[in-house]
């Protein structure tokens, strides 16, 4: 019976996971470590990458369910179906096992490279303060997209011996890309849960300004975020000078700006009701394809082959989540 019970709280736990949102983390920190293969490519075993890639696919959902628990008040009406909502996972089971695995994370990291553990406590601090954040208008998105961009900054140290000069004028480029990019995803996620976050008292931007003015500032960050990356192209920032201009950079971006400006359009088409949920399949692939044009700086080949697979395994994935309210 224990074990039944077990096994019950731990296929709650996985779904509460929402492993759609893995390419989330996972190729925000492949652009770190694509970034550390190009520059020492002799350096990081295929072992090392493929552990560092496990922690980054997984964090997203060990994060999750700290969101979730901070977030439980407002689940009650936005997701009422959602596991820890409906006690099929248990508060004090999600939270030890979660605990355990952050213990575990936080012990590799160390063992690859202690500065990797700057990245994780860092995003683990940043998950805390986005749940209260989130209120402050698009306080929230910065946060949430600071957050995102360790995983980058992980994927990168965690490879091996860091360089004498960590930050660029080039890699913050990048981190500033990723940043607006998750911060933007983030974003349109407000709009499935606006009814919702007004009732329980959570005035994120939309919840705050409502869904008309919502959805213009959807396209103005989108906008923004394609002016800032020309802008980096333009002043010659983004591809660092000792890397040619690949043509799938171009491919990737052309086809990251199409997802993003599509779900742009889904989102004025719907901004309320069931829609709002389907249609974060197209949001989370417009971010993964903007990272992933990142990674095309360092390898094409690599790039190409992600911008597929992602595109296939998100949606892939999300058809195991098709209640809305979960």
């Amino acid at each position: 019976m224990i074990v039944k019970h077990i096994i019950g709280y731990l296929s709650a736990y996985i779904r509460s996971m929402r492993l759609y949102y893995a390419f989330i983390t996972g190729i925000t920190g492949w652009v770190g470590v694509a970034f550390y293969q190009f520059l020492n490519p002799t350096q990081t075993s295929f072992a090392r990458s493929f552990l560092i890639l496990l922690l980054l696919f997984l964090s997203w959902g060990v994060n999750q369910i700290i969101n979730d628990y901070l977030g439980l008040a407002e689940d009650r009406i936005n997701a009422p179906h959602r596991p820890m909502v409906t006690g099929e996972l248990p508060v004090r089971f999600a939270l030890t096992l979660t605990a355990v695995l952050l213990l575990g994370t936080l012990v590799v990291s160390c063992l690859l490279n202690p500065w990797s553990l700057l990245p994780v406590v860092l995003g683990i601090a940043l998950n805390v303060l986005y749940e209260y954040a989130k209120a402050w208008s698009v306080l929230g998105n910065l946060v949430f997209g600071v957050m995102i961009a360790m995983c980058a900054v992980f994927g990168f140290l965690a490879c091996g011996p860091a360089p004498e000069i960590l930050f660029t004028s080039n890699r913050i480029c990048g981190l500033a890309i990723i940043v607006a990019a998750n911060g933007l995803m983030t974003f349109f996620t407000y709009f499935k849960d606006y009814h919702g976050d007004r009732l329980a008292g959570k005035n994120t931007f939309i919840a705050r300004h409502g869904l008309r003015i919502g959805r213009v500032a959807g396209l103005v960050g989108t906008v923004l975020l394609f002016v800032l990356l020309v802008l980096f192209i333009a002043v010659g920032w983004l591809p660092p000078a000792d890397i040619l201009f690949p043509q799938s950079f171009v491919f990737c971006c052309l086809v990251a700006a199409f997802l993003q400006f599509w779900t742009v359009y889904l989102y004025f088409r719907n901004p309320s009701g069931r829609a709002t949920y389907f249609n974060l399949r197209y949001n989370f692939r417009a971010c993964v394809a903007t990272e992933i044009a990142l990674i095309a700086l360092f390898n094409e080949r690599l790039a190409l082959y992600l911008l597929v697979v992602s595109y296939i395994l998100i949606g892939f994935l999300f058809a195991f989540h098709t209640d809305e309210k979960a």
